[in-house]
């Protein structure tokens, strides 16, 4: 199996597995602060955002209108199975709209995660691309916001701390129940144990369903 192969396959499996299950594995991990702050919601798609972590910083700054050649530069690098995670102090104004949809997609990137807004969102959602964000707004960044930096450490708000630390390479997963961060040199670790709570879940779901109560539920599979 390649190392895209690979890739591919840890993504998939956590596709499967739900946000809250992490969580819980991550704070027993002694990694209580990764998750995103609420503001962080799925603003297009249908999708969960699952992915490997591909950073693109900028900032505020007046600049003529013309277009950033920055920005188109951070987007080429962009790969399959890649989520861009957006960071900035932009708000008011869009980072992402239907055009850089389009071209992530066509990179196999996965989805997107912006720390400030987005727009075409009507034109995003026709291409099926998940896009979790703060708030939706029409005004572009094209001469108010730039980019700086990509593929590199960015911060992120938290939603138990004031940041959370985005490295190129970790984990992004987003559903229902918002977004979090997994380090990339535990990944693979944090995928196995969330996947035995996921099963351990649809085993109290089934045993309820057979008409076991809660109460008995809990001291067989325990407290999830």
């Amino acid at each position: 199996m390649s190392e895209q192969q690979h890739k591919n396959a840890i993504r998939e499996r956590y596709l499967k597995v739900d946000t809250s299950n992490v969580a819980d594995v991550l704070d027993e991990m002694g990694l209580p602060d990764q998750c995103l702050a609420a503001g962080f919601q799925r603003q297009t798609g249908q999708e969960r955002l699952a992915g490997w972590a591909y950073t693109i910083r900028g900032q505020m700054t007046p600049y003529e209108l013309g277009g950033d050649a920055e920005k188109m530069k951070a987007c080429a690098a962009i790969s399959e199975g890649d989520v861009s995670v957006w960071s900035g102090d932009g708000d008011g104004i869009c980072y992402f709209g239907e055009l850089i949809s389009i071209g992530m997609k066509e990179k196999g990137c996965v989805g997107a995660i912006v720390d400030g807004g987005l727009r075409d969102t009507r034109w995003i959602n026709a291409l099926g691309f998940t896009v979790f964000g703060r708030f939706r707004t029409p005004v572009q960044s094209i001469s108010r916001w730039k980019v700086n930096a990509w593929n590199v450490p960015v911060f992120m708000a938290g939603a138990t701390g004031r940041r959370v630390a985005v490295h190129p390479g970790d984990f992004i997963l987003g559903d229902d129940d918002g977004a979090l961060v997994i380090p990339q040199a535990i990944v693979e670790k944090v995928l196995v144990e969330s996947e035995r709570l996921t099963q351990q879940e649809i085993n109290i779901r089934e045993s309820l369903s057979q008409g076991m109560s809660l109460a008995e539920a809990l001291e067989k599979y325990g407290h999830v």
